[in-house]
């Protein structure tokens, strides 16, 4: 932080902020309902779009933990409810047998696809203004 700014911010700065973190929460928002009518939680979606999202569509449960930004003992948590409802399949990694490879199954893929069809159609639309409000915070400095 040794950039720190010269001068302190304006009400026009925190205004924009706030409008920035507005829309980001508004998004949010919409993704958790999305998740919801799937019948999932948000961690679950986010789950189910990391491991399907990660190279071969397979990763880790550790990988999992990093992307989720969760402690590895809530990522197995979360792959087990994933496999109990036929979303991931779980098997031991070929290259090293104490690790676990997670995969979204055709039902997790099912639920998948919708989700991120509705959620780019989300973003199509909140995108004028998310890169116009980003581009404003740029003259904070």
């Amino acid at each position: 932080m040794a950039a720190q700014q010269s001068r302190k911010l304006t009400d026009a700065d925190f205004t924009k902020l706030a409008d920035f973190r507005y829309a980001l929460r508004c998004f949010m928002e919409f993704s958790e309902s999305a998740a919801a009518k799937e019948g999932l939680t948000p961690q679950q979606h986010q789950a189910l779009l990391a491991i399907r999202g990660s190279e071969a569509a397979t990763t880790s449960v550790g990988r999992l933990a990093e992307r989720l930004r969760i402690r590895h003992n809530t990522a197995v948590e979360l792959a087990q409810r994933l496999e109990l409802a036929g979303l991931i399949t779980r098997a031991p990694s070929p290259e090293d047998r104490r690790s676990v490879l997670l995969r979204v199954t055709e039902a997790g893929e099912d639920k998948l696809e919708h989700l991120s069809l509705v959620h780019r159609a989300e973003l199509r639309e909140l995108s004028p203004q998310i890169i116009a409000l980003f581009k404003s915070l740029g003259h904070l400095e």
